[in-house]
């Protein structure tokens, strides 16, 4: 039988680790931590991002986060600690379990999104791209 998104993000969320906004808030600009906000473009025009957070859209993150694709973003390679956004939840933890199997080791994801940060009355700046 087919797997639907609720089971699938469910499936990720039983193998993924899980950062609280507030613990997050004290991540911001911390070395070798990047923030990696996974939302289309059009959403991050609408509410901004993290400080300092790289994009990568859900539909482009492998490409992205592979060392070995022309497209590759030094910045996602170059974390100690990646931090992953979308907008509530759940995109962001496919997004965590795709980079662990990918190897990336120290992944976490941002509890309630960008929704959970801006009702916390995190920090945000403009989306500059």
């Amino acid at each position: 039988m087919p797997k639907g998104y609720q089971q699938m993000v469910a499936e990720a969320n039983a193998v993924i680790k899980a950062v609280s906004v507030d613990d997050a808030k004290k991540l911001v600009g911390q070395p070798g931590v990047v923030f990696l906000d996974v939302r289309d473009a059009d959403e991050l025009r609408k509410t901004g991002t993290i400080p300092g957070a790289v994009n990568a859209s859900r539909g482009m993150l492998e490409v992205y986060a592979d060392p070995a694709s022309p497209s590759h973003k030094a910045a996602i390679g170059g974390a100690k600690r990646l931090v992953v956004n979308c907008a509530a939840g759940g995109r962001s933890a496919l997004a965590c379990r795709t980079l662990q199997e990918m190897g990336y080791a120290d992944v976490v994801n941002l509890t309630g999104g960008m929704n959970a940060w801006l009702q916390a009355g995190g920090a945000t700046e403009p989306f500059k791209g």
